[in-house]
């Protein structure tokens, strides 16, 4: 059993922010039917290299657990299909740019009163309402109009994007989490409703502190590099072959710091507390830097360890992969594909103790279920040759 092996999710979505909410969905059991264009399919498919055999990398990275296949959602007959399929399903997962769905027929309102009890999920740059709901919204533009860049990056510095779509990302959670909390309520009701999901409100609730702080203030936080606003020390050091992160989060951990790297300021006024040490940030950190740089960060992390002050190095790809942590958490899993013979991606990072999710199938070839789903729908062979030499499918 699957927390929610009960569900059936139809996915029109594309690129990673729609994606990874009906991925979020199939790892935990949702039967996820992604609809892709008979031309290419997924734009994604072909971002690359690298590839796992013919697949593109990144696709294989945020299509497991679902099925593939292809309709053309501008023929009378493809339409046809898709409300076959919207007849049966509990969630809608689109991430088109608002009114693409409803001149397609397939809007919300139309749905709605159709479907009365489909949840359906739209995830977009900037949301469903409001001046901007058309504009485009790539990462990059919501790492920057959402506030993220405007606090990364070395001081006086560049703004600095992520290195991962992180605005992707978040919204595809954030859509995943809307579609629970309406399931939910649908069980209720009785009622389907709009999940609203957008790139822009989700990095701006990322925000969280250093907007509390602009609204206490009205300054706008400066970019600190690997450094915290308000903790000190909380940051990144160079050591003697290398980097490590170092975090004295509280007064306890700083008193067992203290000792073991600067001895000589343990008790100096300056850096009794933390207010005291933010205030006086200049005058430490330099002694702190210049520190590190005694030991090697295999060093350090021992000492570090020994003193339960938190620590930790700097990871590449091959490092977390083969930490023996991520090792137990299962957070890599190598499974067989229909045309790359088997590709690695990674785990689930959500444990639940009686019905945990899983990684069942690979991301799916181009329209690779295509006939089996149509055979579900109770069309024969005969009527889906017919629909693909007409184009439908």
């Amino acid at each position: 059993m699957y927390p929610l092996d009960d569900l059936l999710v139809i996915d029109f979505t594309r690129a990673l922010a729609g994606p990874y909410c009906s991925l979020m969905l199939g790892d935990m059991g949702a039967r996820v039917i992604k609809v892709e264009t008979p031309r290419g399919g997924d734009d994604t498919r072909g971002w690359a290299p690298p590839f796992f055999g013919p697949e593109s990398a990144y696709f294989v990275s945020a299509n497991r657990n679902k099925e593939s296949i292809t309709v053309d959602l501008k023929h009378p007959d493809g339409i046809r299909i898709i409300h076959e399929l919207l007849a049966r399903a509990d969630v809608l997962v689109e991430n088109f740019r608002p009114g693409v769905m409803d001149r397609l027929g397939l809007g919300y309102a139309a749905m709605h009163q159709r479907y009365p009890k489909l949840i359906y999920c739209s995830i977009s740059g900037f949301g469903q309402d409001g001046p901007l709901r058309e504009k485009v919204g790539y990462d990059l533009i919501l790492q920057g109009m959402g506030g993220l860049m405007g606090v990364t990056g070395d001081e006086g510095g560049p703004p600095m994007k992520v290195g991962i779509p992180v605005a992707d990302i978040c919204a595809g959670m954030f859509g995943a989490y809307g579609v629970l909390a309406a399931l939910h309520a649908r069980a209720r009701t009785g009622r389907g409703q709009w999940v609203d999901a957008a790139l822009f409100d989700g990095q701006i609730a990322w925000m969280t502190h250093a907007a509390s702080a602009f609204f206490a203030t009205g300054n706008n936080p400066r970019r600190m590099g690997a450094r915290h606003a308000t903790i000190v020390p909380y940051q990144t050091f160079r050591t003697r072959d290398g980097h490590i992160n170092v975090a004295v989060g509280s007064q306890h951990i700083w008193n067992r710091f203290a000792p073991l790297v600067v001895p000589e300021l343990s008790a100096d006024a300056r850096f009794a507390t933390n207010p005291d040490r933010v205030r006086n940030r200049d005058a430490l950190l330099p002694i702190l830097e210049a520190r590190f740089l005694h030991r090697t960060t295999a060093e350090w992390a021992s000492l570090l360890e020994e003193a339960a002050v938190p620590n930790g190095p700097i990871y590449r790809m091959s490092d977390i992969f083969a930490d023996p942590q991520s090792i137990h958490r299962e957070m890599k899993v190598t499974l067989p594909h229909a045309t790359a013979g088997k590709v690695t991606v990674t785990g689930v990072p959500v444990k639940l103790s009686e019905t945990p999710g899983a990684v069942r199938l690979a991301a799916p070839a181009l329209g690779q279920h295509t006939e089996e789903i149509l055979g579900e729908l109770g069309y024969d062979a005969a009527g889906i040759s017919r629909l693909r030499a007409d184009g439908a499918i």
